[in-house]
């Protein structure tokens, strides 16, 4: 019986291998070589900020061995968008001194492993952290300065071992195991998997992502111990190399390490971080979550109203933290699942993610007067956020993440009470949750108190503005609350925004 699953598409992808032909480049006379990186550096900076197409992703990266010595990697909405990407490198200076090597084209997708309920259109069934997964596994975004691997895979169709023989049961079966070793490596590697049937040689291409060059091959090694793997998958050649920002070629070109690692490189890839690692359909790495993040000290971007809003609390002594990149950044999201079960969850991810020196803090809080937690994830860069975000978004029964809801948020974050002062807090928490209740503007708050310390909590609250939310701050209330709460809190909180 025919039991093809079925799929969702989502961008294009173009794995670009380039071979650089180092005797010309060393002929060439000086002019061609500054033309040739002007034009490079120029080229590789417009498509990274997705300046030829409506949305996508374009990445290049320094390669090893030889095989290829550059690769650009381009993620845009058309196949056509990826033919123009193409030939247009071709026309510059330097892509005049490379040659193709090889090149890999696919499109990202999803399946019907992962959830029947998303294909049977069955909106009210799909929860949001399957919703995000599904929308970072269809548009995934490339993790900045991080370590690659691309390879290709297909399924056997043997005699013996026929992939496609089996029941659509059975391979679902195989492909959740498969996924469930993945997640082993949350936190550690992210992928993008997409299919290349009916348009390249392999069935899928594979890019893993890492900060860490061993996870690459760890990942792979264990998991070719799946029974998906060990005896139904078939691969091609493998390919390493690192990311390095278009403002690097220079260096690149000259022998130079990539990423130099120079301020104002981490800013040309123009905020296309923080990727996603997935299961379900034919992944061969298997992890698993979504692309949903934000950044700032709780999960807001950073803007120009954000500063002001800073300058203007800090004229009535509201500490409202540091000024983006100087400080730690969070994401938080709310989850309606139990709170053992999210706990274990949560706990699971957080042994990986402490790996990372980048890692400062992850935490399950419960709300103090309604059935809803949130998890918080603090790390000390922007793109970490990000990606513990893709993780933490696949976590059972999330319902929203801080700052989505419709008007404008507000969050508190870092109240740490002197444990003989937690009973006063919480009584005056409520005497101020009274005050809010009859305020203009005001939609909710919640005092949610850390699983494994009750002293550690926060504050979230939603307003129909900025403005009504600023009414508050500016009350004398506020400014009361503020003066007695450095005699009963260990530091001092940071208030952010959620525009």
């Amino acid at each position: 019986m025919r039991e093809p699953p079925r799929t969702d598409e989502g961008w294009y992808v173009l794995h670009d291998f380039r071979r650089i032909d180092w005797a010309a480049w060393r002929d060439a006379p000086e002019r061609e070589r500054e033309r040739a990186v002007e034009e490079g550096v120029a080229y590789l900076r417009a498509h990274e900020n997705v300046e030829d197409a409506d949305d996508g992703a374009s990445a290049v990266f320094a390669m090893l061995g030889h095989k290829a010595d550059l690769l650009i990697v381009h993620l845009r909405p058309t196949l056509d968008a990826l033919s123009t990407a193409e030939r247009r490198f071709d026309r510059t200076a330097l892509g005049a001194v490379t040659e193709q090597s090889t090149s890999y084209v696919s499109v990202t997708e999803v399946s019907g492993y992962v959830s029947d309920a998303y294909f049977a259109d069955e909106e009210e069934e799909v929860d949001t952290g399957l919703k995000r997964y599904i929308e970072g596994k269809l548009e995934p975004e490339i993790p900045e300065g991080q370590y690659l691997s691309f390879y290709p895979m297909s399924r056997k169709r043997g005699e013996q071992d026929n992939w496609y023989d089996l029941p659509f049961e059975r391979r679902r079966e195989m492909m959740e195991e498969h996924g469930e070793h993945g997640r082993e490596f949350g936190g550690r590697v992210k992928q993008i998997v997409a299919s290349s049937v009916g348009l390249d040689d392999w069935e899928w291409g594979v890019t893993l992502f890492s900060e860490d060059p061993t996870d690459l091959k760890d990942i792979v090694y264990e998991m070719r111990y799946d029974e998906a793997s060990a005896r139904y998958s078939e691969f091609g050649p493998f390919y390493v190399g690192r990311r390095f920002p278009p403002a690097d070629l220079p260096a690149f070109l000259d022998g130079e390490t990539v990423p130099t690692g120079d301020a104002d490189a981490g800013s040309e890839a123009d905020a296309h971080h923080g990727s996603d690692a997935h299961h379900g359909g034919e992944d061969e790495a298997g992890g698993h979550h979504g692309s949903d993040a934000h950044h700032d000290e709780s999960g807001g971007g950073t803007d120009e109203s954000d500063d002001d809003i800073r300058g203007e609390l800090a004229d009535l002594d509201v500490y409202a933290g540091k000024p983006h990149g100087e400080d730690v950044y969070a994401t938080v999201l709310y989850s309606e699942a139990d709170a053992d079960d999210l706990f274990e969850e949560v706990d699971g991810l957080r042994s990986n993610f402490d790996h990372y020196d980048t890692h400062v803090k992850t935490a399950v809080y419960d709300a103090l007067e309604r059935d809803r937690r949130a998890v918080v994830s603090i790390w000390d860069t922007a793109s970490a956020a990000d990606t513990a975000a893709g993780f933490l978004s696949d976590l059972p029964d999330i319902v929203s993440r801080a700052g989505e809801e419709s008007g404008f948020g507000t969050m508190g974050m870092f109240y740490t009470v002197e444990p003989e002062h937690r009973e006063d807090f919480v009584e005056k928490f409520e005497t101020v949750g009274g005050l809010l209740a009859d305020m203009e503007g005001h939609g909710e708050t919640d005092l949610m108190v850390n699983l494994e310390d009750e002293n550690d909590m926060f504050i979230a609250s939603q307003w129909r503005s900025k403005d009504d939310a600023m009414g508050f701050f500016r009350s004398d209330e506020f400014a009361d609350t503020v003066s007695w709460g450095r005699d009963v809190l260990a530091d001092r909180p940071r208030h952010v925004f959620l525009a």
